[in-house]
């Protein structure tokens, strides 16, 4: 069964930093693009970034280019966002995705998606 489950999520202040961790599993996923998505209360879920497995090539929104890194461990099947100098209109649920095709990541309408984890940033 094919499972992307995310965590890291949790409280921090204004400027402090969270990083949120997806585990892949049940297949291989060499071929895919992973994107990390946020869904702030009352508001649609939006793309934060991408990064292809099988290379380095990154892609991110401008809302956090600059303060959010996307990486990934191939030894771990594990994709990361680091997330640095949070602001409170970063408080969402972050999701994990992956699909085969990028445009479909960045659409929304990636394939596979995890639960999501809460991170939350205090004023």
């Amino acid at each position: 069964q094919v499972q992307l489950v995310e965590s890291g999520g949790g409280l921090v202040q204004a400027g402090g930093s969270l990083r949120l961790s997806c585990a892949l599993s049940g297949r291989t996923f060499s071929t895919y693009v992973m994107g990390w998505f946020r869904q702030a209360p009352g508001k649609e879920r939006k793309i934060v970034a991408t990064i292809y497995w099988s290379g380095d090539s990154t892609y991110y929104a401008d809302s956090v280019k600059g303060r959010f890194t996307i990486s990934k461990d191939n030894t771990k099947n594990t994709v990361y966002l680091q997330m640095n100098s949070l602001k409170p209109e970063d408080t969402a649920v972050y999701y994990c995705a992956a699909d085969r095709e990028w445009i479909t990541v960045v659409a929304g309408k990636a394939s596979i998606w995890g639960q999501g984890t809460q991170g939350t940033v205090s004023s």
